[in-house]
């Protein structure tokens, strides 16, 4: 008998090994705001969604200019127009890493360019190496194809530096590619020269390429400097991602790319194969590709510098805050858009994991970040730094007051306030009357040291809880939207990553 006697529609395997860490792990949490509180997502890796940070007029215009070109309308070659991939090519060539438009491949978001470089290594039975804590978007892309995810650790107490030691350790016959992600998310870290230098000598020892994930390229503080990886060595094959989402603020145009750097010749084969992955989705937005030589090369550079210097208030705001809050541990950030925070968990023994203690800041000051499970790493949370200044004040605020109403050593001085004085009554300060001053012990054991400065446990403080347990009156904190003005409208999806390459 042909066919089958019942209805049994099956998945492949394919499909039923794709999962989602990040989104498994939220939609398992216990996320309900204070009903009192207007939710704060300091989850969200969309630069957009609060409406402070917008594209650069002249890009705007680009795309309008496209549009009403209709030259842009139709089907273009897979990889993309010659003229846009011309663009990327110039936008990534640096001293000792050229790239020329025959290199590029043009996708849909740098996702689905990452997606492609997986599919072109990644089969059963390999391995690649991915950096912890890390994106998880590798490893679900891996996984899919029967390839496993070995974790190399990255190092707190050197700004996140590699540790080049565990990296190396994990080489072996089954590893395919070694991915790196700089600047890096969730860390906010940079690596310096020498420090790329050194991961791409341990690849071209070892014949591994790189896949690059460079989706914040540039995206660098003052005082710290971009490379891009494939500039370093070269022999070092690269397949280089990136894309406009992240410094061009327009994540939902999806516009990515691969730039494959292969100066030996090591990786034609490869090249070819990403040619032809690339008839799968056939092409990209032609409208932004027809844009493209425009953005790339006429969007002025005060439009960046004045993005990061609002992204950077807010990371030296929040990290000075952070300091400051018992039981935390910050670690500053050089760049991307994020800020990695160490829980003490021991000062916090209400909680078992960093799960538990990101779900009781949303329950009671409706502040959520992403525990660090979700980047593989324990007793961490991430913050997101892309909110409008002041939203980041009463966020802080709110944490402040968390931290002081769990932690051991502040629970511990409150009775004792409470002991010698309960009717004492303060007056409630604003924002700019609290004391911002950092206060740490300048004791190195006990935190990290950053930049030549120590990163510590901040001394325990001796003010009254009172005084530092507020927030303004605010409502719904500036520029944010209305989505995430209720706490009834705060889903799972308004609320994390989602898979973007953020």
């Amino acid at each position: 008998m042909k066919g089958r006697a019942t209805w049994d529609v099956r998945a492949t395997n394919f499909a039923k090994k794709t999962f989602n860490p990040i989104r498994d792990i939220v939609e398992n949490m216990n996320i309900t705001p204070h009903p009192d509180k207007p939710m704060i997502a300091l989850s969200i890796g969309d630069p957009t969604v609060f409406g402070n940070l917008r594209p650069a007029e002249s890009v705007v215009d680009a795309v309008v200019d496209s549009v009403r070109s209709g030259k842009n309308n139709g089907y273009v070659p897979a990889t993309g127009t010659l003229q846009a991939r011309q663009a990327i090519a110039e936008y990534m060539t640096c001293p000792g890493a050229p790239v020329e438009a025959k290199d590029v491949i043009i996708c849909s978001g740098c996702s689905c360019s990452l997606d492609l470089c997986v599919s072109v290594l990644c089969s059963p039975g390999s391995s690649i190496l991915v950096p912890r804590p890390g994106f998880p978007l590798y490893t679900t892309l891996a996984e899919g194809f029967g390839c496993t995810s070995k974790y190399y650790n990255l190092l707190p107490e050197k700004n996140w530096q590699v540790d080049l030691v565990h990296l190396e350790s994990l080489v072996d016959d089954t590893t395919v590619a070694i991915v790196i992600n700089n600047p890096s998310n969730p860390c906010g870290s940079v690596f310096p020269k020498s420090h790329l230098r050194a991961i791409a000598d341990i690849a071209v020892k070892y014949k591994i390429p790189i896949i690059a994930d460079e989706i914040y390229d540039n995206f660098v503080f003052e005082g710290e400097e971009y490379h891009p990886i494939a500039s370093v060595h070269p022999e070092l094959p690269v397949l280089a991602c990136g894309g406009l989402t992240k410094r061009f603020l327009v994540p939902g145009w999806r516009m990515g790319w691969i730039a494959v750097h292969d100066r030996n010749g090591a990786m034609q084969e490869v090249l070819g194969c990403l040619r032809t992955l690339s008839q799968r989705i056939i092409g990209s937005n032609t409208i932004v590709q027809g844009a493209l030589p425009d953005i790339l090369s006429k969007t002025p550079q005060s439009f960046f510098d004045d993005t990061l210097k609002q992204i950077q208030v807010n990371a030296r705001y929040c990290y000075e805050s952070v300091q400051k809050m018992p039981g935390l541990t910050p670690i500053l950030p050089q760049g991307a858009m994020y800020m990695m925070v160490r829980i003490n968990m021991d000062e916090f023994p209400e909680f078992a994991t960093d799960l538990e203690f990101v779900e009781a800041m949303v329950a009671e000051e409706s502040v959520f970040c992403l525990p660090g499970k979700c980047f593989n790493i324990k007793n961490f949370f991430r913050i997101v730094l892309t909110v409008p200044e002041e939203t980041m004040k009463v966020a802080c605020q709110r944490m402040t007051s968390f931290c002081i109403a769990h932690h051991t050593g502040q629970k511990q001085t409150k009775i004792h306030e409470d002991s010698i004085s309960n009717s004492i009554q303060t007056e409630e300060p604003t924002i700019n009357e609290i004391d911002e001053s950092p206060k740490t012990n300048g004791n190195s054991a006990n935190g990290y040291h950053i930049n030549g400065k120590t990163n510590g446990m901040h001394e325990p403080t001796h003010r009254r809880i009172n005084e530092l347990d507020v927030e303004p009156s605010v409502k719904n904190p500036t520029g944010m939207n209305e989505k995430l003005r209720s706490c009834e409208d705060a889903n799972v999806d308004d609320l994390v990553d989602d898979m973007e390459c953020d």
